[in-house]
């Protein structure tokens, strides 16, 4: 069964081509050109996602989604900004409710990349995981530890949180922003360097050869992907 987007966007040739791409990948496209014919759509229930522009003649992005939360609608929304001010609109899209946040200009397969992640956690609740086995590896979740060739390995709390992260979504890509989301919080104010930083820091300890990864893969422009 395919799932239904509602796209809202005045750029109407990004519209169209952002449409014409999703429908391509499978999905049925709604769209909407501005803010109060997105909110009649969204409210409509027919559409499993709104992917929301913040730049809207009549009404604007942000107020259409407070008015979806706060008349109970609870459809998953995902903002697309081009604003400067980047941080601080992230921090107020996701403090009226939306799900995620992608700044323009965004590549297509990001944009899919970030709809397939929210309609994961959204549709397909994500079972919690406590503990993992991989490559001479083992990591208890729950208990805090983990061991490397039957030795103690050190993993600080982000390390540790990053890692159940991957595992709870073993094979599946997953973006630098659902990082930055799921383990760090917006509220921190990192960065998506931060991230790689990261990762680089816990593949020298779970990897054989780090400069040669095989459970913690790069993909590339999109984010990682881990594979036990």
């Amino acid at each position: 069964m395919k799932n239904t987007l509602l796209l809202i966007e005045d750029d109407k040739a990004l519209l169209e081509t952002t449409a014409a791409f999703l429908e391509g990948e499978g999905f049925r496209v709604l769209t909407a050109s501005d803010g109060e014919k997105g909110l009649a759509l969204a409210k409509g229930g027919k559409a499993d996602l709104v992917i929301l522009d913040i730049m809207l003649p009549g009404l604007g992005g942000f107020d259409l989604c407070r008015r979806l939360r706060s008349g109970g609608c609870q459809i998953p929304v995902i903002i697309l900004s081009g604003k400067k001010k980047e941080e601080a609109d992230k921090v107020l899209g996701l403090e009226i409710g939306a799900d995620d946040y992608v700044v323009k200009p965004f590549g297509q397969r990001e944009l899919l990349a970030r709809i397939q992640a929210v309609l994961r956690r959204v549709l397909r609740p994500t079972p919690s995981v406590e503990e993992i086995a991989f490559g001479d590896a083992r990591v208890d979740f729950k208990k805090k530890t983990a061991f490397k060739a039957g030795k103690s390995l050190e993993l600080t709390p982000k390390e540790f949180g990053l890692l159940k992260l991957f595992a709870e979504h073993e094979g599946e890509v997953v973006s630098r922003e659902m990082i930055l989301n799921e383990v760090w919080g917006y509220e921190k104010f990192p960065t998506t360097r931060t991230v790689d930083t990261f990762i680089h820091s816990l593949r020298g300890k779970i990897e054989k050869d780090p400069a040669h990864p095989v459970h913690l893969l790069t993909v590339p422009w999109m984010g990682y992907r881990f594979k036990k």
